[in-house]
């Protein structure tokens, strides 16, 4: 009996070497409930852990988290004081665990306008954790995409002015290498909760060839089996960089 061939099917996509998220949706998900919005910020810690786990176990290298904007900061005063305290129990709290998992936290964003004891545990805690590296986990605090680009070419302005570095040698790879996601490579995907279709200032530069992927989901309620479901999305499409389509 002659035997039929199977049919060869194309191997699965890879799993996004870097996922990043605008976590969405704290704000509307406590006001459904009736709750503060400040439960809302717990819950939606709760889901970031969450979500951790989900993409160490999808085999994640990098995920970048949208924690606080620079214009969080026109929020009013009493959200902000509950935000940063609940920055200072996580850090107190959970940067141990994270070690524990060898996870490797980094922050990015403008320091300065957090209080000092802040900076000083964000310090602490990139130390411990620096040489780890089952998963790569940056918070994007007090965090401007155009302000960082801005910095950058002050920055690199401030190198040509010295003779450090010429203006020919400023090139796409150049400038990255001066940004806060130095030796981060760009995101696969980008995930957006809460039905909202925007970047909201976050990564403008980063973000130029990564793939969107919006969810209708409020934060707090994001879970693993969403993070899979998005990542499945990323898996269906075809990247082609400007090229042109087979």
């Amino acid at each position: 009996m002659e035997t039929v061939p199977l049919p060869e099917f194309p191997p699965p996509k890879a799993t996004p070497v870097h996922v990043a998220i605008i976590m969405d949706g704290n704000g509307r998900w406590a006001k459904a409930r009736g709750l503060s919005r400040t439960a809302g910020h717990k819950r939606g810690a709760e889901a970031a852990k969450a979500t951790i786990q989900a993409a160490i176990e999808a085999g994640v290298e990098y995920l970048t988290l949208y924690g606080f904007s620079s214009e969080n900061w026109k929020r009013p005063a009493d959200e902000v004081s509950d935000l940063m305290g609940l920055l200072r129990l996580y850090l107190r709290s959970e940067i141990a665990q994270i070690h524990k998992n060898g996870i490797c936290f980094h922050v990015i964003g403008d320091r300065s306008r957090l209080d000092t004891d802040i900076v000083a545990l964000i310090e602490e805690a990139e130390r411990l954790t620096a040489d780890n590296d089952r998963l790569v986990l940056t918070i994007a605090l007090s965090y401007g995409g155009r302000a960082e680009i801005v910095a950058t070419a002050q920055q690199l302005a401030k190198k040509v002015v010295a003779g450090e570095v010429s203006v020919d040698e400023i090139d796409e790879e150049v400038f990255a290498s001066h940004l806060f996601t130095a030796g981060l490579p760009d995101p696969d995907i980008m995930i957006r909760t809460s039905g909202e279709q925007r970047t909201s200032n976050f990564l403008p530069w980063q973000l130029a060839y990564t793939e969107f992927v919006f969810v209708d989901t409020l934060w707090p309620d994001f879970n693993a089996d969403a993070f899979n479901q998005a990542i499945g999305e990323f898996r269906r499409r075809e990247r082609r960089y400007g090229a042109t389509p087979r």
